[in-house]
């Protein structure tokens, strides 16, 4: 189990793993291994310096940092390769591609709040939270979260699928939208399913929840039912959306997703 923490232990782990973050993705082992997050030593090979790295937590017994590669570049018959983290997940157990979403979100937070963003100076770590603080006008930045709601909604037996023209594999999903400033989730859900398809909604229901490092969201799941309206696309977010029935599901998103998630919820229901 994964014990998130901020301060490192007096005595650390025999061998610690680094989530060492590129811009492309994270540096990790080309070839087969049975832990291709690199140890104290590979960080110490690919020449960065342990001392800025970020404590994450404890897994099991294994200490976790996080650190950024720098100017890292990896020459050609490295051991050590860059690889994003969707092309990571199954490869990865469960929670170590989860403590991996969770470098990556603490690198891109560190280096977006390098400087204060009201008097331009330099920050340092509070010694023992995760927070950028001013030493001037003692601002502090903490780690950006943005909620988002993710929504199956469903008219009987059937549910709303839509594709969106700016996803590369052309897939269907649920619907989805980020929270916006003085809005509770529940609105945000209703106002996104009215501004994306056209429809009202009611009987809306908690699902659950998944961090999502793309880079910094937090997606919150919910089920609901159709109350009126027919389907009409905005034709900006969306690009079509219909009513799919068990039998006939399209393309849907790869497991990683609380979207796919959802969509396995409600055909084991339909299913039963």
């Amino acid at each position: 189990m994964f014990v998130p923490a901020v301060v490192p232990p007096a005595s650390l782990s025999d061998k610690p793993r680094f989530f060492v973050v590129h811009p492309k993705g994270l540096v990790v082992r080309a070839a087969p291994s049975d832990d291709i997050v690199p140890s104290s030593s590979d960080v110490d090979a690919l020449g960065l310096d342990r001392t800025q790295a970020h404590y994450l937590g404890r897994d099991g017994d294994v200490d976790c940092f996080a650190m950024a590669s720098g100017d890292l570049a990896l020459a050609s018959g490295t051991p050590f390769a860059v690889e994003g983290l969707r092309s990571l997940f199954g490869r990865l157990d469960e929670s170590v591609f989860a403590i991996a979403g969770r470098a990556m979100q603490v690198v891109a937070w560190a280096d977006t709040h390098r400087f204060c963003g009201r008097c331009a100076t330099p920050t340092s770590l509070a010694p023992r939270e995760r927070c950028l603080r001013c030493p001037k006008c003692a601002l502090a930045a903490y780690p950006r979260i943005s909620p988002a709601i993710i929504v199956l909604v469903r008219r009987g037996e059937r549910a709303l699928l839509a594709r969106s023209a700016r996803f590369p594999i052309p897939f269907f999903s649920t619907l989805a939208g980020f929270v916006e400033a003085g809005e509770s989730l529940e609105e945000t859900l209703v106002r996104e399913v009215r501004e994306e398809v056209g429809i009202s909604v009611k009987n809306v229901r908690y699902f659950g929840s998944q961090p999502w490092p793309f880079p910094n969201s937090l997606m919150v799941g919910f089920f609901a039912d159709h109350e009126s309206g027919e389907i009409v696309v905005d034709g900006e977010e969306i690009a079509e959306a219909r009513w799919f029935s068990e039998s006939e599901l399209p393309d849907v998103p790869p497991k990683i997703s609380i979207a796919r998630q959802l969509i396995e919820h409600w055909l084991a229901e339909v299913r039963a």
